[in-house]
Order: C-alpha cells, then structure tokens, then sequence
C-alpha cells in the first residue's frame, strides 16, 4: 500500500491589525480608545496639560508624595498611575455633584418676582398695587 501524504498549510502569523473604519458602530473607534487607555496615553496627555499645583493636589488626592510633581507619568509605576487615575476620577466626580447642587439651589430669589409685579403695576398706573408689592419686599427684607 502506498502512503497517503497530506499537505498542511502554513501557519500564518496571527497579529493586531491597525485599527480601521469597520462599519461596526463605532467597534474600532472604541477599541482604539482602550488600548490608548492601556497604555495611559490619555493620562499622559492629562497630566502634561495640568500645572504644577493642580498635579501636587492631584498627588495627594492619590496619597502620593508631592515630588512626583515633576514626574512624567511614563517614569511612574503602573499602581502609581492607577492611583492618580483613581484621584482624577474622584475630584472630577465630586466636582460634578458640587455644580450640581449649585444648579439645583440656584433659584432666583423670591423677591424679583414681587419686583416684577410692583413694576407691571407702576407701568399701569396702580400705585397702591405697586405699593403693596413693595411694601411685601421690605417685609421679607427684614
């Protein structure tokens, strides 16, 4: 009987492609965004645009010493870098829910409505209306 031989293709090497448009909602925009964050080039360009007092109050949010101040983020540690991501993420949610509050709070104060309806009868001629809502503004004034 004769050997049978069999041909087995070559191994082709299996690699990252350069990310293109796939048409896939937007899978290689994202993928090329993670990646970038794996390798904290996001946090490199951060850290490169902040000043040297927002870096030193970044550090101790992160209970990092201040010298690492002049520190480029690629001369750091990855737990150095998870931690000053980790402080970003925190100052800038805490910074988040205090603009929130100051947006939630600010309502105009109660007498510019009283005003308004003092003025509205001033121009209609009704002083004593215009009197009385002036006269409620001083009382709340006091």
């Amino acid at each position: 009987m004769a050997a049978a031989t069999q041909t087995v293709p070559a191994e082709t090497k299996r690699h990252l492609s350069v990310v293109k448009p796939d048409g896939r909602a937007g899978f290689g925009a994202l993928r090329a965004e993670l990646h970038a964050r794996c390798a904290d080039e996001d946090l490199a360009t951060l850290w490169s645009e902040l000043t040297l007092p927002e870096r030193k109050a970044v550090l101790a949010s992160a209970r990092m010493e201040p010298r690492d101040a002049t520190r480029s983020i690629e001369m750091m540690a990855k737990h150095d870098r998870d931690s000053i991501r980790a402080a970003i993420g925190r100052m800038s949610r805490y910074a988040s829910q205090l603009q929130g509050r100051l947006d939630s709070t600010h309502q105009p104060h109660p007498s510019q409505s009283l005003a308004a309806n003092a003025r509205r009868a001033l121009e209609a001629g009704d002083t004593r209306s215009a009197m009385h809502w002036l006269d409620l503004i001083e009382r709340g004034a006091k």
